[in-house]
Order: structure tokens, then C-alpha cells, then sequence
């Protein structure tokens, strides 16, 4: 369990640190002189069965309110402390207002000095803090009289925190790891120490973890938890890492990081959350509103914009936070805002999405959204976005900003019922809005072919824009590739149809086609001859070859690869293999038309149609006179090699390139 003081300064917290822990948390030469606590002090106390209790000694002075918030968001219990000769004092209110801000829940109010005041005196201040408590989460917190000068109610008080420490739950490892920096210094033999809480998961020695929001990588070397070596940290300890990696020194890593797992490392500088206005603010909370936001140990400036108009006093609503520069942070975490000047904490509440748009922040589908991020768990809020447009989470994504285990998360989506689309970024729908999903696509196409009976399919670029509820393209490609493997519906290229739907040629056609082909294959099928030379060669019309060679493209038998240039589909993919393996020799997989050329053997110009063909369909990707091969669309034609990695330059997640410009092709395997 971890303990955080609170109070009013010269209420005694330090000297009732030392009094139950016999460890003196003052440790900078100013704050003995002046006798006040400036920085963050840290404890320990061993408990009877051997856990440890920290304590987090806190200043109480109102010029460092900023430094309490540093060290109060990692407490699981508040040691709230008043002096019974002073009574309640404004850093006691405002601390107070902190400390049920940030959710805490438990906690003991230790009344200080009680050798200084009387019966009467120690009535007279209990009811003031019975009056201060009443509405906050510590209504309840008992009220312990103590003295660290007669030793009056120390033992009480060491065996109430006794008490609370049995009754914490043991520390989880649920959860990616985090832990909020608090302080960093240089240990001689072993180099730079950070130290903090632990706000989620576990952590080992020779683990990777990445400090941000700055990026830098490191490797843990050793661990401290609850002040004693370990080789193991996790969720609700303090703990000291001494970290190692390039560019780690105390002076990269201070107060304000979190050092985190790599998978978590994803910095942002607007969030939405849902926040509370404190009652005692002069006016209510209006547009762009100017703040600093300390959340965790960070503090960073901040406009705040109501989502729904002004944040009337003591009113809770929704409102987008624009920070100076990226925090790292998780949906679900506390934070307090306090004014410019730093003299007044203005309220406090909780984060719940880290990627908001800039834009129609306000409209209705966007607050519905939000809505449902209010939910107690991420798994609450995982099921009700399924419920919700668009209707669909990115369960990577989802996982990511509320700090969650990849396995957590796919136990998660199990258990709300959820179908998972697409396997490295998987998007996750409910198993009704999955069979709508369904239905809209099989129905869209039936429509498409009843309007268009001699066509061969949609195209999947149209069909995606058309289905609801619409999905992201790997997203779209991945269910497209479940249902061709159902045999719900048939890929031919960039194109969809029915297995019922067939398009014929008329025998007269199909006479005149089969008359063509052997004209295309065999060893001229890289340079075929063009309509009018095939025209020539049967005494036909010319007029009527193209047409029925555009009809047989429509069927997927032949590529136009130009205007009178017509190509056998198995011709075609033979070609991009050609072009594949052309890239596959090629420094960072970029070629030339040349080099295609010299592989085709079949002319310059010729050539340079195929590769236009391909360019169009996004076959390939062309920059000046250089190409390279789209991994995402290079099945167009047919299943890629086995195992093969996109090329220099393209993010495996690409989403395809849009419908081609000219006739595609068909049957593709999926």
C-alpha cells in the first residue's frame, strides 16, 4: 500500500513520517534549514507478515501544490493531516478538494499537535472536519488525535495503517507496465535510478521499456520494490529502476516521464475527458479556457474546451484538452487542473479518449461515443463502443490507450461476444453489427448485378464505401478474404461477384474468341498482336474483335493493356511475377522500365504499356522514371510468395490503392 500525506504546511506530516517510520523524508539541505518540506519524501514501514508500506511525504506549502500532485497520483491511501491548535487552513481544503478529485477513497485524518489543545478544542476541530469531509470520498475516514511529542495515538495510528495495508489487495500484474517518474538520479556504480509508482502491470530486470513521452529506450538493470532489491515491480509499488540504453542519464529522464512498455508508447497532446468544475471557482468554466494540467507527475499547459457550452460551478460535463506539448497517458487516468498563476486547483477528473478529432468534436455520434468511454471498465466501455457508431473498436488501438496486454485485450473482446476481423490490426464487431455487416455486403452486390448484368462485379474499393457499417480497408480486405473462403462471394482482382452470377459470351462470340487465343499465347504472349492485325489476319471487322475482346476482359479471360492491346490473363500474371522478381534484384526492390524491358524481351514501348497497365491498377508504385512493387496489391493477379515483406517505404498496414482506371482483372486468390 502506498501512503500519501496531506495537509496544511507546519501541520506536522514530516514529523509524523519520521514518528511512524523512524525515517527522517526531509533530505535536501534547504528543507532542514527552513524546516518545511519542498520536495516529495519517501518511506517505508515493514509490516509484522514482512509487506512494506510506503509513504509519500508531501509539501504543504501552497507555492508547492504542483509538487503534491507530483506525488499524490500514485496513492492508494491518504494520511490527511490537520493541527489541532490550527484547524482547517486553505492548503487542508485544497488538498482535501486533490485528493477526491483524484478518486481516493480511503484514507485516516490524523489531528497533529493534539498535546496542544484541550477537550474541547479537539471536539470543536473534529466537527470542522466532519463538515470539510461530508461530500468527499474520505466522508468516512476516522479521526485519529496524535502527538509526536508525548507519543499520544502513534501506536493507534501505526496499527490503523496496519490495519488498511491487510486490507489492500495484493499487487496485480493486470495490464501493460507503467511507471510515473518522480525522480532520477545518478547511483555511482550503477548509473542513472528512476524512481515512482507503479500505475499499472509488472516490470523485470532485463526488461525493455521505452521513457516517454521523449522515446528513448532503455533495458532495466536491477529493480527496487517497497525499498528492497527485487526482480520484479509491480502495479502499486514503488519502485527504483536502474535503467541502461543509449542517451539515459539523469538529466533525460526526470519527473514528468513514464516509463512504459514499448507497445504503449504513443504520446498525445489532446484528449478528451470528463471533468468537474470545484464549486469555489469565481465563474463557470468557458471556450479555450487556459490551465496547467498535472497528471501523474507531469504538468503541462492546457486550453480547455467544453464540449456541450460553459461547465457551470460545481458541475461535472465532457471537455476536449488541448496540451502544449504530448503527454504519455492511459483512458481511465486522474488528472487536476490548476490555474496560470498557480494559486488555485480549478477541478480535476479523467481521461477518456486519447485520440479525439480536432474536428466535430461536438457532434452527436462523436458525444455518443464518449458516452460510452465513460463506462467504470475498459471493458465496459469495449462493449458499449460496439454499440455505438461506427460500431466497431480497433481492439490494437483500444488496447494500447487504456494500457492493456495484448492477451487482455483478446480476452476481452471473447468475452463481450465480439468478431474479430483481420488478424495483425484486428477490428472488433459485435456479432449483430458482424451479420449486418454481412447482409449489406451480399446485398450490395446483388443489386449491383441485377443493375448490371453484363458486368463481372463491383469493384471492392465501391463496395467498402457502400456496406455499413463501413470498415477501414485491411479491415475490409480481411472479411472480404473470410467470406471468398465461405464461398459467400467471388474475388476477380480489384472486383466482387456472386457465386450465382456468371457472365457468358453468345456462341458466336465464344467461336471468335477461341479463333484469339492461340493468336495471344504461346511464345509471342509477352508482344500479342493488336486488334487490327488479329482483324486482319480472320477477315473480321475490326470493330467487332475489340468488342469481343472487351467482353472477354469483363469475363476475366484477357487483360486491355492498351488500347488495341489485349493480353491473356494467365499472361498477366505471369507478368507481374516477371516485374516481382525484377524488384526482388533491385537495390531497396526499385527498378527501372529498362530492366523490365530486358526481362520481357518485347520492346521498349510495349514494355512501358504493361507497366502504365500496372501502375493504374497500383500494381506497382512509380515515382519519375522508378517503380516498385505495392505489396498490398501485388495478389491481383495471384498469391504472392509466401512470406514476403512489404517493400522499403510502405507501412504494413497500408490500406490499397483505389479502383483502377482501367477494365480490371478477375480471380484473384484470396
Amino acid at each position: 500500500m502506498i501512503v500519501g500525506t496531506a495537509g496544511h504546511i507546519d501541520h506536522g506530516k514530516t514529523a509524523l513520517v519520521r514518528a511512524l517510520t523512524g525515517v527522517d523524508t526531509d533530505r535536501l539541505k534547504e528543507e532542514k534549514a527552513r524546516g518545511i518540506t519542498i520536495d516529495l519524501g519517501f518511506a517505508y514501514l515493514p509490516g509484522e507478515a514482512g509487506e512494506v508500506t510506503g509513504f509519500v511525504d508531501v509539501p504543504g506549502h501552497e507555492r508547492f501544490v504542483h509538487t503534491m500532485l507530483a506525488g499524490a497520483g500514485g496513492i492508494d491511501f491518504a494520511l490527511l493531516v490537520v493541527a489541532a491548535d490550527d484547524g482547517v487552513m486553505p492548503q487542508t481544503r485544497e488538498h482535501l478538494a486533490i485528493l477526491d478529485l483524484l478518486g481516493i477513497r480511503r484514507g485516516i485524518v490524523a489531528l497533529s499537535k493534539a498535546d496542544l489543545a484541550d477537550r474541547d478544542r479537539r471536539a470543536a476541530v473534529s466537527v470542522e472536519l466532519r463538515a470539510l469531509l461530508r461530500g468527499t470520498g474520505l466522508a468516512d475516514a476516522p479521526i485519529v488525535p496524535v502527538s509526536v511529542r508525548s507519543g499520544e495515538g502513534i501506536e493507534a495510528l501505526r496499527q490503523a495503517l496496519a490495519e488498511a495495508e491487510a486490507a489492500t489487495p495484493p499487487p496485480g500484474e493486470s495490464g501493460a507496465f507503467r511507471l510515473s517518474v518522480d525522480r532520477s538520479f545518478t547511483l555511482a556504480g550503477a548509473g542513472t535510478v528512476v524512481t515512482g509508482t507503479v500505475l499499472s502491470g509488472a516490470v523485470a530486470v532485463g526488461d525493455n521499456v521505452v521513457v516517454s513521452p521523449g522515446g528513448l529506450t532503455a533495458r532495466v538493470r536491477s529493480i527496487h520494490a517497497q525499498n528492497r532489491p527485487a526482480t520484479r515491480g509491480v502495479a502499486g509499488q514503488r519502485c527504483a529502476l536502474n535503467l541502461v540504453g543509449d542517451g539515459i542519464s539523469r538529466e533525460a529522464v526526470g519527473r514528468g516521464d513514464t516509463v512504459l512498455d514499448p507497445a504503449l508508447h504513443a504520446p498525445t497532446d489532446r484528449i478528451d475527458a470528463v471533468f468537474r468544475v470545484l464549486a469555489s471557482e469565481a465563474r463557470p468554466l468557458s471556450n479555450a479556457f487556459p490551465a496547467h494540467l498535472h497528471h501523474g507527475s507531469a504538468e503541462v499547459g492546457v486550453r480547455v474546451m467544453p464540449l456541450a457550452g460553459p461547465l457551470e460551478l460545481g458541475a461535472e460535463g465532457l471537455v476536449q484538452l488541448a496540451l502544449d506539448h504530448p503527454i504519455a497517458a492511459a483512458a481511465g487516468d486522474r488528472f487536476i487542473l490548476r490555474d496560470v498563476s498557480a494559486q488555485r486547483t480549478v477541478g480535476g477528473g479523467r481521461f477518456l479518449d486519447l485520440r479525439p478529432p480536432a474536428r466535430r468534436r461536438r457532434a452527436p455520434e462523436r458525444l455518443a461515443q464518449l458516452e460510452a468511454l465513460q463506462q467504470p471498465t475498459p471493458a465496459d466501455a469495449f462493449a458499449r463502443l460496439l454499440e455505438v457508431a461506427p460500431f466497431q473498436v480497433e481492439l490494437n488501438n483500444f488496447a494500447r490507450d487504456h494500457a492493456l496486454r495484448a492477451d487482455e485485450a483478446r480476452r476481452m473482446a471473447a468475452a463481450a461476444g465480439a468478431v474479430l476481423i483481420g488478424a495483425d490490426t484486428p477490428v472488433a464487431l459485435s456479432l449483430a453489427h458482424w451479420e449486418g455487416f454481412r447482409s449489406s455486403l451480399l446485398g450490395e452486390i446483388a443489386r449491383f448485378h441485377e443493375e448490371n448484368p453484363d458486368l463481372q462485379g463491383i469493384g471492392r474499393e465501391r463496395l467498402r464505401l457502400l456496406v455499413q457499417p463501413r470498415l477501414p480497408a485491411p479491415a475490409f480486405r480481411a472479411a472480404l478474404d473470410g467470406l471468398a473462403r465461405d464461398g459467400a462471394v467471388v474475388p476477380e482482382g480489384a472486383f466482387l461477384r456472386l457465386p450465382t452470377h456468371e457472365v457468358r459470351l453468345d456462341p458466336a462470340d465464344e467461336a471468335l474468341f477461341s479463333r484469339i487465343v492461340p493468336l495471344l499465347g504461346g511464345e509471342a504472349r509477352f508482344r500479342p498482336p493488336r486488334v487490327r492485325d488479329i482483324a486482319n489476319e480472320f477477315g473480321v471487322a475490326e470493330t467487332e474483335v475489340r468488342r469481343v475482346l472487351k467482353a472477354c476482359a469483363r469475363l476475366g479471360r484477357v487483360d486491355q493493356v492498351a488500347h488495341d492491346h489485349f493480353f491473356l490473363r494467365a499472361t498477366t500474371a505471369e507478368m507481374v511475377e516477371i516485374a516481382r522478381d525484377v524488384a526482388r534484384h533491385a537495390e531497396d526492390g526499385i527498378f527501372t522500365a529498362a530492366s523490365f524491358r530486358d526481362r520481357m524481351d518485347n520492346g521498349r514501348k510495349v514494355a512501358i504499356q504493361i507497366l502504365d497497365f500496372f501502375d493504374r491498377l497500383g500494381v506497382t508504385l512509380r515515382r519519375g522514371d522508378l517503380r516498385r512493387i505495392n505489396p498490398h496489391r501485388a495478389d491481383l493477379f495471384g498469391t504472392p510468395g509466401e512470406g514476403e515483406a512489404p517493400q522499403p517505404g510502405q507501412p504494413a498496414s497500408a490500406p490499397a490503392g483505389g479502383e483502377p482506371s482501367s477494365t480490371p482483372p478477375s480471380r484473384s486468390t484470396p
